[in-house]
């Protein structure tokens, strides 16, 4: 079953405690659109960032979403 983009911004900020997510869907059930803002990805590069946000997506990201644009970045200071 596809989760909803609350039940996914749950999980990221599972996976990312300080995060600020947001989920929206843009094309039918399990095609979404997030932004994932952390300071976990200073220094790191934006594979990596992407990684992170993976991990914390788990088996949903093989199994229950289609497609994922993904965008992330470090707090403003």
């Amino acid at each position: 079953m596809t989760p909803t983009p609350e039940e996914i911004a749950v999980m990221v900020r599972q996976g990312l405690p300080d995060a600020v997510v947001d989920v929206r869907l843009y094309s039918g059930d399990d095609h979404f659109e997030m932004e994932v803002v952390s300071a976990a990805f200073a220094g790191k590069s934006r594979i990596a960032q992407h990684k992170m946000v993976y991990a914390a997506l788990g088996d949903h990201m093989r199994e229950a979403i289609h497609a994922l644009a993904l965008k992330t970045s470090v707090p403003k200071e």
